[in-house]
């Protein structure tokens, strides 16, 4: 075996050494059990929390182990083919054997940085809010942009996207919406998305010039119900209003929506569902999200530096560069990472940036260590 591919099999076996870790491989089995037994409890579901909790869990694990599994046994058949074709000279089944072990390498690589998810809330559900910032109609239509690349993005993961609320733009886009996204890790990959976004481009709206428009993403988690946070009564005001949009699949047309004030905090969170009651429901979950994000901040300083550096909307604030005119380029400036694919970008291609924001946040830099490198 040709050394090339034999460094190709340690990045692997390394790759499945920190899945093993990551999930206590060793004590998998007998953990499972432990939930296939509790699933079978005819009592599970009088506390439906509780049991969505316990399957999720379950799920995790049983999804770990099937990776950690598939991957070891594509290494092995690989290699096995390798050593077969090389017993009978056969060029071309080793060759396809290498390229298929190449690509097995890229996919333990990319399981093996979803292990690192491993945050308090990572494997939580999100919220995802964008909003208009510096630029006018511009920013407006940017933040339209934003939401179509974060929807395509979720729903390209397998995701449930649930729109909460959308307020549309005065000419053209939206001025803010904020969605609901559902799925196993949703938060641990979004979180790294918080932020101000700039994008430069020549202006659709007959301008002809090249105009610069911001907007800021804030993304945190949905908290369980296992986890308490106190709200105080007496610091929030609940307002109901009528919200209303032009029209189209992601516009809510309501009497009964809820505007939660938290005042000690500012934190302001809305809902557009059909029902007053659920309105209210939804937005002191979403307030009490915001309020459990805040504490993790506190306690992450990698995190709570990502927030500080949000600021505004515009100059000397964004995490990431969007450039489609002079030149294609999309660029995050904390990472380094880029790609001269704007389109895939745009599309929902966002797992390198991802990726890469993960990597630093586990080697433990700072934005501006990273920057520094």
């Amino acid at each position: 075996m040709r050394a090339e591919i034999q460094n190709t099999v340690a990045e692997i076996e390394k790759s499945l050494e920190l899945l093993a870790q990551r999930m206590d491989y060793d004590t998998a089995p007998h953990r499972l059990e432990e939930f296939n037994a509790r699933v079978e409890d005819p009592d599970l579901w009088n506390d439906p929390d509780k049991a969505q909790k316990l399957m999720r869990d379950r799920q995790s694990l049983v999804d770990s182990m099937a990776v950690h599994d598939g991957i070891r046994q594509e290494l092995t058949d690989h290699v096995e083919l390798i050593e077969l074709g090389e017993m009978e000279e056969d060029d071309e089944v080793v060759s396809e054997a290498e390229d298929a072990l190449k690509l097995l390498a890229e996919k333990a690589a990319q399981k093996e940085l979803e292990a690192l998810l491993d945050g308090e809330a990572d494997s939580n559900d999100t919220f995802l809010e964008i909003n208009a910032g510096a630029g006018g109609t511009e920013a407006c239509d940017w933040a339209q942009m934003l939401q179509r690349m974060y929807v395509r993005w979720a729903e390209k993961r397998g995701y449930k996207v649930e729109l909460q609320s959308e307020e549309a733009g005065a000419e053209a886009g939206i001025k803010s919406c904020a969605y609901k996204i559902s799925g196993h890790n949703a938060y641990g990959w979004l979180k790294s998305e918080s932020g101000v976004h700039r994008l430069v481009r020549i202006s659709p709206f007959g301008k002809g010039t090249r105009e610069t428009s911001f907007a800021s993403v804030w993304v945190y988690p949905v908290v369980d119900d296992n986890i308490e946070i106190e709200v105080n009564p007496a610091d929030i005001r609940i307002d109901t209003f009528r919200s209303s949009g032009a029209g189209g699949q992601h516009v809510n047309t309501t009497d009964s929506a809820v505007r939660i004030t938290h005042h000690p905090t500012g934190i302001v969170v809305t809902s557009s569902e059909k029902s007053q009651h659920q309105n209210r429901d939804i937005a002191m979950k979403a307030l009490k999200s915001r309020l459990y994000q805040l504490e993790l901040d506190r306690r992450n300083a990698a995190i709570n530096e990502a927030h500080e550096s949000k600021g505004s909307a515009g100059w000397g604030n964004q995490i990431r560069s969007y450039v489609l005119q002079p030149y294609q380029m999309v660029k995050d400036l904390r990472t380094e990472h880029e790609t001269s694919d704007t389109k895939g970008v745009l599309d929902g291609d966002l797992d390198g940036f991802m990726a890469a924001t993960l990597a630093m946040d586990v080697a433990g830099k700072s934005r501006a260590e990273a920057q520094a490198d």
